[in-house]
């Protein structure tokens, strides 16, 4: 019952309606105990009672997964590894896929259970499911996110975690408005080498950071395609959503980490929403303004410069793809030495020792959670706040927004991150939001 009365503060149409049935049903944990306190004496597993390392069905975490592309396969091996999680829908625009995830729940618990749905709201619209996982294209994970929100369910969404900035700070308002935990999938937080550089950053081991230098790599420029017959059973108009209507062709929908939707804006911010939400989000942290950002972009050629990037009032400037990373994927450039931090806890310093030394008790020590997807669970639990909170993943997929935005433009930007704004430049500020296809709107 913690989140369904939540749907009384929910404007959408019909949700009213919808509220007063759901609280006139026993909810699925009061059924269970229930029927246990009338039950005949019975002997039962030390699994139903929670002992022997298990969980009782009645304390699981109830997950509905939505989005089954790549990124999910990994969130799906983890979550039916758990025995604390329960998945009990499943929803993809592709019935193929749908299908199959489906069966692979099944097949992992060894019982049917498991709903499969193509539309969405059938899932965050269910009184029993208490968290949803996103794992859509760009374009759908605000719209799904806030109907999951509004339906008193907490969120792992992944990242970018919004298409505009003008809907990332609807979402992050709406998760404080009804009091839902919310992780985006910024996993480079959760890893020990990344934590370790930003704690290095704040707590001033390389002097004042002057310049920090990122490799995003390219996409191919969105070619046009030629139209080819939707496939049985896949839903070619949900997917495309509030995007603009395209001719169906295979390339345009394919999670191809190479290209497919990735590759076109219409459905991101190409390169500087793929690399780049997860190493611009690392940069906001280690330089402590991830409830902040920068206040001036800039394209290839400005002043001359091969890169493009974005600066802090107060410093450092940060440059896309420059060559001199250290051969690392983020390379931190201070007055007095260097952090340098890749995958696979790779941390290269200048001077060298600074890698293998111990924080000291007044330096800066950051959340250090075992991982992105227990930090996620343990938050559900506690009510706190995840290591990636919906007010951070909002302010690094600004960042991601505007660097496309100077880049699309051809054009430098000024920003205010007090009020969300881009200063003197009407036409860049259209870019804020994008129009919506009907029906789907917020």
């Amino acid at each position: 019952m913690r989140h369904l009365i939540l749907d009384f503060l929910s404007t959408r149409t019909g949700r009213e309606n919808s509220m007063k049935e759901k609280l006139n049903k026993t909810t699925r944990r009061g059924a269970l105990l229930a029927s246990a306190a009338f039950a005949a004496p019975m002997v039962v597993p030390a699994s139903v009672l929670g002992r022997g390392g298990s969980t009782a069905p009645s304390n699981k975490i109830t997950l509905g997964m939505i989005g089954h592309g790549k990124m999910m396969n990994g969130h799906m091996g983890r979550m039916l590894s758990d025995s604390s999680v329960q998945i009990v829908a499943v929803c993809d625009v592709d019935k193929t896929k749908r299908d199959a995830v489906q069966a692979r729940v099944e097949k992992a618990y060894g019982q049917k259970g498991c709903d499969s749905y193509n539309e969405h709201e059938r899932v965050t619209d269910r009184s029993d499911i208490d968290a949803c996982f996103v794992v859509t294209p760009d374009h759908w994970h605000v719209p799904i996110s806030l109907d999951a929100v509004r339906s008193g369910k907490d969120v792992y969404v992944e990242k970018p975690m919004s298409l505009t900035v003008k809907e990332g700070r609807i979402l992050a308002d709406a998760v404080r408005r009804y009091g839902r935990v919310l992780q985006v999938g910024s996993q480079q937080r959760s890893e020990k080498a990344f934590r370790k550089a930003a704690e290095m950053v704040r707590s001033g081991w390389i002097g004042k950071v002057t310049e920090v230098h990122t490799r995003l790599g390219r996409f191919p420029e969105p070619a046009a395609l030629e139209e080819q017959p939707i496939p049985e059973g896949f839903d070619y108009d949900r997917w495309l959503g509030s995007t603009p209507w395209y001719p169906y062709n295979f390339k345009r929908v394919e999670g191809n980490y190479g290209g497919g939707w990735r590759s076109f804006w219409e459905y991101g911010a190409r390169k500087n929403g793929d690399w780049g939400a997860h190493h611009y989000d690392i940069i906001q942290w280690a330089l402590g303004k991830q409830y902040s950002g920068p206040e001036f972009f800039f394209p290839i050629g400005y002043k001359g410069r091969e890169q493009q990037g974005f600066e802090y009032k107060d410093g450092p400037l940060v440059l896309r793809d420059h060559p001199e990373t250290n051969g690392q994927m983020i390379h931190f450039i201070g007055e007095k030495g260097t952090v340098s931090v890749s995958r696979g806890n790779k941390l290269v310093t200048s001077p060298g020792h600074l890698a293998a030394k111990p924080l000291s008790p007044s330096d800066v020590h950051l959340m250090a959670p075992k991982s992105h997807h227990q930090n996620f669970l343990n938050s559900i639990r506690t009510r706190g706040r995840t290591i990636a909170d919906v007010e951070i993943g909002h302010r690094t997929a600004t960042v991601c927004h505007l660097s496309a935005i100077s880049e699309r433009l051809g054009r430098t930007l000024q920003w205010d991150p007090s009020t969300e704004q881009i200063v003197g430049d009407a036409e860049a500020s259209k870019w804020l939001d994008r129009p919506r296809r009907a029906p789907y709107t917020l």
